[in-house]
C-alpha cells in the first residue's frame, strides 16, 4: 500500500521506530477501592500487580464512560463498542444513545428516510417495536422507547405491538417489573385515544433475541418463534403477569427468563409479525441486534427454519453493520468514523496482528477500525479468532480462551513478522456478567496469566507492552448505596451488579523496549480512552494526526 501525503505520518523525534509493541486490553477491568466484591483485587494477578506498584511514571487512570466515550453524560456507563471504538479511533465521537436522544429530541428521527419508509405501514398495518426493555443506557433506553412509540402514534401508527426483552445485566435483576409497569401505562393511555398498542411478546435477553457474533442461534430463534410466529412454551394475558410468573421459577431472572407471548381470550396471540407490517429494532448498541437483524432482513438465510419469512418494512434504530449494510434501512445515522489509529499505521507500513475470542473478536476489529469490516491491507494486517464457547453461561468455563488467546498473541510477538499484536481478554467483562463472584475471580487470574505470558514474549524481542481496558466491571460486583456500602434489597439480600460500571480503568506501559525517560504525562486534566491511540503511535515511532485527542506520553531527558 502506497502511503499518499494525506496518510503520511511524521516521525516522533524522541521515540524510534521498529520495536514490536503488545497492545492488551483487558475487557471490564476497572479500578476500584478493595474489597471483598473487588474481584480483581481477590483474584492472584501478579502480572499487573507488578505494573501498578512497581512504576508509577508508567501506570495511570484514564476514563472509560459518559462524555469520554461520546455518550450524554458521567451516568452513562461506557461499553465495550464506544470503549474500542475511541481506542482505535483516537477522537471522541457522538455515538448511538446520544445521536438517538438528539434526533428525538429535534425530531429529526420522524423526518428521516428509514422512518418515512416504516411509516407507509401504518395506515393498513401494525408497527411492531422490538428490543431491551431498560434504562441502562448500555443497549437501548426506556425513555427513548416511549418517545418512539408516541412519535409514531401522532405520526398515525393505528396499531402498535411491542416485543419486550427483560435486562437484569445492566439493570437491576427484578427491575424488569417496573419497567413493564411503566410501559402498559403508557401503551393504556394510548388505548384510551384510539390506538390499539400492547404489549405482544417476550423473554430474558440472555435466553430470548439478543445473540451476538453467531454464538447460538437458538436464541434468535426462540425470540423468532415468540415475535413472528406468536408461539411460545408459555403465554398469558398481560406482561405484568408474565414478568412476575416466570420470575418466581427456580433459579430464573431477568437475564434468562423464557419466551412467551400475550394471548387474547380466545388464546390466540395478540402481535405475530406478519406481511405488510412495518418492524424497528429499537436498540442502538450494535452487536446483539446484528444476528436478529440478518434473520428479519435475508431472503437467503439458512441458521434455523424461520417456517415463514413475512414481507415487512424493517428498519434499526441505528445501522447494526456499516459493512454488511444491515440494516439497509435505520432510524438515525450512525457516527462517521474515519481514518482510524489502525489505518493510519497500514499506510505507514506497520504490521498488526489482532485476536480475541468470538464475543469480543468484533471489538478489537470491527469496532477497532471505526465500525469497518475487513483489512486495510491484508499484506500487513492478520486478524484470528477463537471460538468462544457455546450453549453455557460464561460462569461454568470462567478462564474463557484467556491462555489460547494469550498463546496466539505469544507466537505472533516471536514470530518477528508483526510490530503490533493487539488483544482483547474478555473474562473479566463476560464473566462479570454472570454475577458470580467466586467465577469472577478465577476469570481475573486467567486473564492475568494471559498478560504474564505475552510479557515473557516481549520481553523476548525486547519489545513495549501497552495494556489497558474499555470500561469497569469485575471490579466491583454490588450496587452500592449513597454511602458506598453495599445495597440489599427489601429481604435483606445483597443487590449483586452485573452491569459495568462508572470506574476509570488502568493503563501502563513498559516493556525493555520502552526509551528511558517516557513517562505518563501529569498535565491532562481528565485523560480518557482515545488517548490511547496517539499513545500507541508515538510508542510506534510516529506522531499522531493534530485532531487526535493528546498523547499519554512525554519523553524527559
Amino acid at each position: 500500500m502506497a502511503t499518499s501525503s494525506a496518510w503520511k505520518l511524521d516521525d516522533h523525534p524522541k521515540l524510534p521506530k521498529g520495536k514490536t509493541i503488545a497492545l492488551i486490553v483487558l475487557d471490564g477491568w476497572g479500578e476500584s477501592a478493595p474489597d471483598q466484591y473487588n474481584c480483581i483485587h481477590n483474584a492472584p494477578t501478579p502480572a499487573m500487580d507488578s505494573l501498578k506498584h512497581g512504576a508509577p511514571d508508567t501506570w495511570t487512570l484514564i476514563k472509560a464512560h459518559g462524555t469520554a466515550v461520546g455518550l450524554p453524560s458521567e451516568d452513562d456507563m461506557g461499553n465495550s463498542e464506544v470503549g474500542h471504538n475511541a481506542l482505535g479511533a483516537g477522537r471522541i465521537f457522538a455515538q448511538g444513545a446520544k445521536l438517538c436522544d438528539q434526533a428525538l429530541a429535534s425530531g429529526k428521527i420522524f423526518q428521516g428516510e428509514g422512518f418515512k419508509y416504516v411509516s407507509e405501514s401504518f395506515e393498513t398495518n401494525t408497527l411492531h417495536l422490538v428490543g431491551l426493555l431498560s434504562d441502562g443506557g448500555v443497549h437501548s433506553r426506556l425513555d427513548q422507547l416511549q418517545l418512539l412509540i408516541k412519535g409514531s402514534a401522532e405520526r398515525g401508527a393505528k396499531r402498535i405491538r411491542v416485543h419486550i426483552l427483560t435486562d437484569g445485566r445492566d439493570v437491576l435483576d427484578g427491575s424488569s417489573v417496573g419497567f413493564v409497569e411503566t410501559l402498559e401505562a403508557d401503551l393504556v393511555t394510548l388505548r384510551e385515544n384510539g390506538v390499539d398498542a400492547q404489549i405482544a411478546s417476550g423473554g430474558g435477553r440472555m435466553y430470548v433475541t439478543l445473540d451476538r457474533y453467531e454464538n447460538d442461534w437458538e436464541v434468535v430463534k426462540r425470540g423468532w418463534d415468540a415475535q413472528v410466529l406468536g408461539e411460545a412454551p408459555h403465554k398469558f394475558k398481560n406482561a405484568v403477569e408474565a414478568v412476575k410468573t416466570l420470575r418466581k421459577e427456580p433459579g430464573a431472572n431477568d437475564q434468562y427468563l423464557p419466551p412467551f407471548v400475550i394471548v387474547d381470550d380466545s388464546g390466540k396471540a395478540v402481535g405475530p409479525i406478519v406481511d405488510g407490517d412495518a418492524v424497528v429494532t429499537f436498540n442502538f448498541r450494535a452487536d446483539r441486534m446484528v444476528m436478529h437483524a440478518k434473520a428479519l432482513e435475508y431472503e437467503d438465510f439458512d441458521k434455523f427454519d424461520r417456517v415463514r419469512f413475512p414481507k415487512i418494512r424493517y428498519a434499526g434504530m441505528l445501522q447494526y453493520d456499516g459493512e454488511l449494510k444491515l440494516p439497509s434501512r435505520y432510524l438515525v445515522s450512525p457516527p462517521e468514523i474515519d481514518r482510524t489509529s489502525g489505518e493510519y499505521l497500514a499506510h505507514n507500513g506497520v504490521s498488526t496482528f489482532a485476536c480475541s475470542e468470538t464475543v469480543k473478536f468484533g471489538h478489537v476489529t470491527f469496532f477497532w477500525n471505526g465500525n469497518r469490516s475487513g483489512y486495510f491491507n491484508e499484506k500487513l494486517e492478520e486478524y484470528v479468532e477463537i471460538p468462544s464457547d457455546s450453549g453455557i453461561s460464561f460462569n461454568v468455563q470462567p478462564k474463557m480462551k484467556a491462555l489460547e488467546i494469550g498463546e496466539k498473541a505469544r507466537d505472533a510477538i516471536l514470530s518477528g513478522k508483526f510490530d503490533q499484536v493487539r488483544v482483547n481478554i474478555p473474562n473479566g467483562d463476560m464473566v462479570g456478567h454472570t454475577g458470580d463472584i467466586e467465577a469472577t475471580v478465577v476469570a481475573c487470574e486467567a486473564a492475568d496469566l494471559a498478560v504474564k505470558m505475552i510479557f515473557d514474549a516481549i520481553e523476548q524481542v525486547k519489545g513495549i507492552y501497552v495494556v489497558t481496558a474499555d470500561h469497569g466491571n469485575a471490579e466491583d460486583m454490588v450496587k452500592r448505596d449513597k454511602s458506598g456500602k453495599p445495597a440489599l434489597d427489601k429481604e435483606g439480600k445483597l443487590q449483586i451488579l452485573t452491569s459495568h460500571t462508572l470506574k476509570p480503568v488502568p493503563i501502563a506501559i513498559g516493556g525493555p523496549g520502552l526509551s528511558k525517560g517516557v513517562r505518563f504525562r501529569k498535565d491532562l486534566e481528565t485523560p480518557g480512552l482515545a488517548n490511547v491511540a496517539a499513545t500507541v503511535m508515538n510508542l510506534h515511532g510516529f506522531v499522531a494526526p493534530s485532531d487526535y485527542e493528546p498523547t499519554l506520553i512525554e519523553v524527559v531527558e
